[in-house]
């Protein structure tokens, strides 16, 4: 098996559901004792998201990708940024480092187009809904992104740094979800894209009016099949 390097702790608590469902899915497939080879490096998200909101991308960037290449020396063989809107550094640290970066966008457009989407609405953090780094990933890989309207993109990005990243999981936060996903799937949307690792915390299938895409399932899910390929390159 390939060793895969994370970049995680954005928060601790999405990232703890990487490490169950990465070492869930080696389980599955490999069978006996096996669990899956990981590097990870766990961030203090208080930092992390002080620059988010200060708006210091360049400073956040070249923390991600001194990460990254700590990583690599370590031996990874494999990259995966454990947060949505970190993304939006991706294609910076590909070009510090010699390993592949396992894309969170490229789990889900393969997910829509197994399963039949084209049309989809995004939930995330205010910068992934905003800003074009998911959105047009997404795009070029032939899907059309709806997000919510502003007042709602507000809620969403509140109730996760305010209650999801610190461990909150409730009911009035639920139902706010859930109303968010009803006029979404009025507006069109065929599926909801959870756009944030922690949203999974909050909605599971049975809460939402529209089929759920969990980026976090399914980003460790491709990031299984890369530990498990044949040629990790």
């Amino acid at each position: 098996m390939h060793t895969i390097g994370l970049i995680g702790g954005m928060s601790w608590e999405s990232t703890a559901l990487y490490y169950r469902l990465l070492n869930e899915g080696i389980k599955a497939r490999c069978g006996g004792l096996h669990s899956a080879p990981l590097i990870l490096h766990s961030v203090d998200f208080a930092g992390i998201a002080a620059l988010q909101h200060d708006n210091n991308w360049p400073a956040l960037t070249t923390a991600l990708c001194d990460i990254a290449k700590k990583l690599e020396q370590a031996g990874a063989k494999g990259l995966l940024i454990c947060t949505n809107t970190m993304h939006k550094v991706a294609a910076n640290i590909t070009e510090v480092v010699q390993i592949p970066v396992i894309h969170i966008g490229d789990a889900i457009i393969a997910a829509c187009k197994e399963q039949g989407y084209q049309q989809v609405a995004l939930l995330g953090t205010a910068f992934t809904m905003e800003q074009p780094f998911l959105k047009d990933h997404l795009s070029a890989g032939g899907l059309d992104v709806m997000v919510p309207d502003e007042a709602d993109r507000r809620i969403v990005h509140q109730v996760i740094y305010d209650e999801l990243c610190q461990g909150k999981v409730l009911d009035s936060a639920r139902q706010q979800y859930q109303r968010i996903i009803e006029q979404l799937k009025q507006r069109g949307a065929q599926a909801v894209i959870l756009g944030c690792t922690e949203i999974g915390l909050l909605i599971a299938p049975q809460n939402s009016s529209l089929p759920v895409l969990d980026t976090t399932e399914l980003h460790a899910k491709s990031a299984v099949d890369f530990m498990l390929s044949s040629n990790p390159n």
